[in-house]
């Protein structure tokens, strides 16, 4: 049996190649007869890294034969349905979709976000995804979102598969600066945003309270690479302390790197998935609806550092903030702790019904 996965694979983007780990090796372990196949940017890197088929995403022609040749089409994980990126990145997930159910291939939404969307977006999803099989998605707002366009399609809420990820202990970190006689330590994982500007104080302050009044180290992770980089530098100068800027890392060192801070400040969604997956607390920055929708299904105590679309928030509240965040570790890191046991298993929940589909004539 061939599996087809569409996702944004192959870009060197940490959290999407952390996905499409966890992905690789479920399958797996759980159906050791399926042929997994990737639709992937650079397909030949993807094959040899992950030990799965691979096709050219961009290639129409064979993405059409990938189709062709697959018992079950899966889109995801991540957040591929929403029009918040580009109106032609939603109809090329949406479209990989739509071409699957009408060559009658088995067909899944896995693990994504949904949304945000708009008008256009909406009917994009409503009209490409009709007659999908089953969908599993990661928060319950997206299961909200998705119900409503497609009304019959069973829909479960789900979690990101990453909470099954097992960061390896083991792996020494000096060289990052980051070993056992560096701590404490907490780490920023920033991306860009359209109006990350105006958050650039506000994280900058964070940053300089964590270090100035509390010891604690400070380094940036740039799990997206360059692009990452990038803004991370931009925090980096606003700071009035000195803040390190990380190497992009390998997934193996980003986790163990998360599972060794003392707090995580994260806007990636994936940084503070890995966080939570090792009760490490953090302070999340909410530039999309997918990080509050993580902060709510976590029942996170506290709120976002900084949300996007909202007045940054004045100095005393951010500082208020950082302090209550190293103030309260210990009951932050309990609460992740007791949720983890749940959340891992509504992410296995996304591999059940795979074997569902699978299983169905």
């Amino acid at each position: 049996m061939r599996v087809l996965l569409s996702g944004y694979y192959g870009f060197g983007n940490l959290g999407d190649e952390a996905l499409l780990e966890v992905i690789a090796e479920q399958v797996r372990r759980r159906f050791p007869a399926v042929r997994l196949d990737v639709l992937s940017a650079t397909p030949e890197s993807t094959a040899a890294k992950f030990g799965v088929e691979a096709t050219p995403r961009w290639d129409l022609r064979a993405v059409k034969a990938a189709i062709a040749r697959a018992d079950a089409v899966l889109s995801g994980g991540g957040g591929l349905l929403q029009s918040a990126t580009s109106l032609r990145s939603l109809v090329y997930y949406a479209g990989i979709l739509r071409a699957a159910i009408r060559a009658h291939r088995k067909t899944m939404i896995f693990a994504q976000s949904i949304g945000p969307l708009d008008a256009l977006g909406s009917m994009v999803v409503r009209r490409s995804c009709r007659g999908l099989d089953r969908a599993t998605v990661r928060d319950e707002r997206s299961r909200a979102l998705l119900s409503s366009l497609l009304a019959q399609t069973p829909v479960e809420r789900t979690a990101d598969p990453v909470f099954l990820y097992d960061p390896d202990a083991t792996i020494d970190l000096s060289r990052e600066g980051l070993g056992p006689e560096s701590a404490p330590y907490a780490l920023v994982a920033l991306r860009r945003c359209p109006s990350f500007a105006k958050g650039v104080a506000t994280i900058a302050r964070a940053v300089d309270r964590l270090s100035q009044t509390h010891g604690v180290r400070v380094a940036f992770l740039p799990l997206g690479g360059r692009s990452d980089a990038e803004v991370s530098t931009t925090v980096i100068r606003a700071c009035r302390t000195a803040p390190m800027l990380l190497p992009e890392p390998t997934l193996e060192k980003a986790a163990a790197m998360i599972a060794g801070a003392r707090i995580v400040v994260g806007m990636r969604l994936h940084a503070l998935v890995l966080a939570a997956r090792s009760a490490v607390p953090f302070l999340a920055v909410s530039y999309d609806p997918k990080v509050g929708s993580l902060l709510d299904d976590l029942a996170y105590p506290l709120a976002p550092l900084w949300e996007t679309g909202r007045p940054a928030p004045e100095p005393a509240q951010t500082d208020a903030l950082v302090d209550a965040a190293l103030a309260r570790h210990a009951e932050l890191s309990a609460h992740l702790a007791a949720a983890l046991p749940g959340v891992r298993a509504l992410a296995e929940r996304n591999f059940d019904a795979l074997g569902e589909l699978l299983r169905e004539p």
